[in-house]
């Protein structure tokens, strides 16, 4: 690249850091006036895994590594590990944590501008683009391996996640957290023998866990309105969050994914990638946007003002049949608190007997369900600035959060914000884990079962909602999030509020060079 490109390629990322409207609330953050949560935080520790370094043995003794994460669940981790760190390295942890829109503009400035005030970002993977692709952020391929450092296996995270740790064949994120989303619903309410015969005689099929979204609107039309907690209260159908700002645009992505990626399109969802031009209005995802606004009549008239949070307490206070959501839910519902535990069952994403083919430029009827992987939300995790003069020891550190026995704990307890998504999180004969260390960790065996199960399908699943990582993607999520909103709030129609996003796509992506955009958007999908 040459020299003139570098730098007006590096000052449109800054000023898009620093002009870019207010972001969304990271995945799993608790916003400032969320209500309770319902569950509690239980005391699950992780264990120690490296051993105190003796006087003049120690790796880094005089070093400092300077991390900046998310002021929400994600520095969990961090505050727990630095003992151990600092024990087994002599090296200093300093912790800095800010909110989500701090973070993102304060370590591009950091590294755009190579004052190397951080050494360690916990990012959020759709940065990779403006990270990566403007080479900011070194590949710990040198380290990876190496005796020196704690051992850790890339080949444990399972293919769906583990993508999102490259960028250009190489190694960028330090395995941590790992989203995706996945089905919820009440176990018992289907199980239930008065509520399949109702059922069957009200829609002529068995009541049953849904395949597809017309299923799943089904099941949430039919017990919308009903006593789903034996207090007296008529309950919902479903439970989800509708907010501008808070994610809900994660949530279409994993909704909309069915109706547009298929076998014969398993690329094309975000922009056509020989012209940048956006896709967000092709009939598929019409359809899909279509589908969840008519979702939205089974659930509590609030949740159009409700951020996760909100969402995620209706569900556990046993308000709601269904829902779709984050790992987070399914371990919260284990904690002290919930009104769900050893009710709550897990899924892959539903999907459809139809799906828009944009390659192919027509609808494509499927005899199976059509059901797409996802890996939505940040997948926080570990990056080190290309500007650090301690990069091994950052590798160190986040090699040392990356230890399965650590990640075990922090996955199964719910409260850090951390998924599952590795080998090790899963029981035999998928993965390495035993059932006694869920039970151990407090989760019921029936919940821990379907939940693990859920999300082993969900990664392995060959067709994935293709993962937007590139410059501006903050931006293009916001347009779309807004536009959601009003559609589902009934201010435009599905079709007007998707024709409005792709033109505020078009703005990002021409303020920003389409040209640019286009070599990082292919880079990004392996073109």
């Amino acid at each position: 690249m040459g020299a003139s490109k570098w730098r007006g390629w590096r000052t449109s990322i800054l000023l898009l850091a620093l002009c870019a409207p207010p972001p969304l609330m990271a995945e799993g953050a608790q916003p400032a006036a969320a209500a309770k949560p319902v569950a509690r935080a239980g005391a699950l520790v992780p264990p120690l895994v490296v051993p105190p370094c003796t006087p003049a043995h120690c790796l880094f003794a005089g070093q400092s590594v300077r991390v900046i994460v998310n002021a929400d669940l994600m520095g969990t981790n961090l505050r727990e590990v630095k003992d151990e760190f600092e024990a087994a390295t002599g090296a200093k942890l300093e912790i800095s944590a800010v909110s989500l829109d701090e973070h993102f503009a304060n370590f591009i400035s950091d590294v755009t501008n190579h004052t190397g005030k951080y050494d360690v970002s916990i990012a959020g993977a759709w940065w990779l683009g403006a990270l990566a692709g403007g080479d900011f952020i070194t590949s710990y391929d040198r380290y990876y391996g190496d005796p020196r450092f704690p051992k850790w296996s890339i080949d444990d995270v399972l293919p769906g996640p583990r993508s999102l740790l490259l960028y250009g064949g190489k190694r960028y994120m330090v395995a941590n957290d790992h989203d995706g989303q996945v089905m919820y619903y009440r176990r018992d309410l289907l199980a239930d023998a008065r509520h399949q015969e109702a059922f069957k005689k009200q829609y002529g099929y068995a009541l049953a866990v849904p395949q597809t979204w017309d299923q799943f609107r089904d099941v949430s039309e039919y017990f919308n309105g009903k006593d789903l907690n034996a207090d007296g209260v008529p309950d919902h159908g479903v439970s989800l969050h509708l907010k501008v700002g808070a994610q809900g645009m994660f949530h279409f992505m994993s909704f909309s994914a069915p109706f547009v990626i298929g076998p014969r399109n398993p690329k094309l969802y975000w922009f056509d990638p020989k012209t940048m031009r956006p896709l967000m209005d092709s009939p598929g995802h019409v359809r899909a946007l279509s589908a969840l606004v008519d979702l939205v009549k089974f659930g509590p008239r609030d949740m159009l003002g409700w951020d996760l949070r909100q969402s995620w307490n209706h569900f556990l206070a046993g308000r709601a049949a269904l829902t779709f959501t984050w790992g987070d839910l399914g371990a919260l519902s284990q904690e002290e608190g919930s009104r769900i535990k050893g009710k709550i069952g897990a899924a892959p994403i539903p999907g459809t007997r139809e799906y828009y083919s944009i390659a192919d430029g027509k609808w494509i009827k499927t005899e199976a369900p059509n059901r797409v992987g996802n890996v939505t939300g940040g997948s926080w995790a570990g990056v080190i600035s290309r500007d650090s003069k301690v990069p091994e020891a950052s590798y160190y550190l986040l090699a040392l959060m990356a230890n399965a026995g650590k990640s075990l704990v922090y996955a199964a307890r719910g409260t850090d914000g951390v998924d599952p998504g590795r080998t090790s999180h899963f029981l035999p004969p998928r993965g390495s884990a035993k059932i006694e260390d869920y039970l151990r960790f407090g989760w019921d065996e029936g919940d821990i079962r379907e939940y693990l199960q859920a999300y082993f399908d969900n990664y392995n699943n060959q067709l994935q909602v293709p993962y937007l990582r590139i410059l501006g993607t903050f931006s293009y999520w916001q347009a779309l999030d807004i536009h959601l909103a009003e559609a589902v709030g009934g201010q435009l129609s599905p079709e007007a509020a998707l024709r409005a996003a792709v033109v505020d796509f078009e703005e990002i992506t021409l303020r920003l060079g389409r040209e640019e955009q286009r070599r990082v958007y292919r880079a990004s999908m392996g073109l």
